[in-house]
């Protein structure tokens, strides 16, 4: 049997990164770990082939060769996905298709015929049933939430690990918190499921042997949702670094209670975590009672960021406009709270209504929903009545991102970070594209765009000053190119 793996085309958002991917000799971000999972449920003895197309074009001959083509995608991949749906159903290919975009909007593709609706574990060995006898059903889901221990090791070997900037492993699935606006709960359910300690790092000793020394993003919702597994998968992994001594380094997603547990920043760190994203979403207490973020009240939100940064964890942080209770000010006070508080990489998105969750189910019933969503929060769209006014929501939201990713408000935001930032934990690998983006860098950043002089005024004092912070200041120099491009482009 010959399976064809297809993944959508990234469209140009905030985590695209696609403005700095020739800086760093890379084609693509991350690779479509789902499809490599599912691949993994198949039998070993078929035959397959990955077209991933941030990495490369699919041919008509892929297609030609394929007995099944199975796609995958989320919301933000809609259009690249129908134009796939599109080729194959021309092409008289059966196609499966699986993942977020699918499960919630599958009826969007009346050119695709079978579906798998959630997680795959538990119809995996049906469809493969029934793939064999040429009897696909309509859609296969399960009504039980998988168990993760059974979920196999991804198909690194499809994979030319030199194309992508990192690699995705998941440790668990699901978050314990609800809110509104979220689509995580849908998905993956409120309970966090998670993979044994040791499979996780048996998943990870596959890819070091293949010869992967760069960063690994933890792709979980909420990577402490389940504290008590975390720490024994963070304990399980800084054994593993003692024994193996691996390069890479570690990223993932958390809530922001991460920072009253001294504890456990501590493995992460030690474990070899350097950055976490969190989502912070407002500065407005309305706001976050509105959409039910209860792990963000009542807390100072900046002092949560210092205290990571202190513990030596970049954070990341998601922030969101278009609360039906967000004042006139709203944008004043994200960007006072984003420079003040250091959070370099700041994703502000306008408030979106995503398929199934709460937030849509409210709006629908208040008769106020305009569309479905495109999926991709820094897309200069709205897809619902808001309170405030459209025109002046999107103007202002235009504003804020050219203003937080302007040369001279991002260095500054640097400096802030760099001067809370303590590094800990094992030293991140500097690999030859490491260099060669930096020397690229030298023309693009210092001579080329404007932020010339702020550029090489980071550079120099923290080359002089800090220099265990240098490499850290110039990765960050590097992005910002990047998002100054998104939000030029809103």
């Amino acid at each position: 049997m010959k399976i064809l793996l297809v993944y959508p085309r990234n469209p140009e958002s905030f985590w695209s990164f696609n403005h700095v991917l020739k800086l760093v000799s890379k084609k693509s971000a991350f690779p479509p770990l789902g499809l490599l999972t599912v691949a993994a449920m198949l039998p070993r003895h078929w035959s397959f082939r990955l077209v991933d197309l941030n990495v490369r074009p699919l041919a008509d001959g892929d297609l030609r060769w394929a007995d099944f083509v199975l796609l995958s995608g989320m919301i933000v991949h809609k259009s690249s996905a129908r134009e796939i749906a599109t080729r194959c159903s021309t092409m008289g290919k059966t196609m499966i298709a699986g993942g977020p975009l699918f499960t919630t909007g599958h009826a969007d593709f009346p050119e695709i015929h079978h579906f798998v609706l959630g997680e795959a574990e538990g119809v995996a060995a049906q469809l493969v049933e029934d793939m064999v006898r040429c009897a696909l059903q309509p859609f296969y889901g399960s009504p039980h939430w998988p168990d993760l221990r059974n979920t196999p090791t991804p198909r690194w070997d499809l994979l030319d690990l030199d194309d992508y900037v990192a690699m995705p492993v998941q440790f668990s699935r699901g978050c314990p918190f609800n809110c509104e606006f979220c689509d995580i709960v849908v998905l993956n359910g409120r309970v966090p499921r998670t993979k044994d300690p040791a499979q996780v790092v048996r998943e990870l000793e596959a890819l070091r042997l293949r010869g992967w020394k760069d960063m690994v993003f933890i792709v979980d919702d909420n990577f402490i949702g389940n504290r008590k597994r975390t720490r024994e998968l963070l304990r399980e992994l800084v054994e593993w670094r003692g024994c193996t001594g691996p390069k890479m380094g570690f990223f993932t997603e958390a809530s922001v209670n991460l920072a009253d547990d001294a504890e456990l920043c501590e493995l992460m760190v030690r474990a070899g975590f350097k950055k976490v994203f969190l989502g912070i979403e407002t500065p407005s207490a309305q706001g976050l009672e509105e959409c039910g973020k209860v792990q963000n009240r009542n807390r100072d939100l900046g002092d949560a960021v210092r205290i990571l940064q202190r513990a030596g964890i970049e954070v990341m942080g998601g922030f969101i406009v278009g609360f039906d209770s967000d004042p006139q000010d709203i944008f004043r006070r994200q960007f006072e709270f984003i420079q003040r508080s250091g959070v370099v990489t700041a994703m502000v998105g306008l408030l979106s209504a995503l398929p199934q969750t709460a937030l849509y189910r409210r709006l629908a019933a208040e008769g106020r929903i305009l569309s479905e969503t495109r999926g991709n929060n820094t897309d200069a769209a709205i897809n619902f009545v808001t309170r405030l006014d459209r025109e002046f929501l999107l103007s202002g939201y235009r504003d804020l991102m050219r203003s937080l990713y302007e040369p001279a408000n991002y260095y500054r935001r640097i400096r802030t970070f760099l001067g809370a930032y303590q590094p800990h934990g094992p030293s991140a690998r500097l690999s030859g594209a490491d260099l060669g983006a930096f020397l690229k860098s030298l023309w693009v950043l210092g001579v080329r765009h404007a932020g010339r002089r702020a550029f090489w005024g980071l550079l120099w004092t923290t080359l002089l000053g800090s220099p265990r912070k240098f490499r850290t200041a110039m990765e960050l120099s590097i992005l910002g190119h990047h998002f100054r491009r998104v939000a030029s482009g809103l």
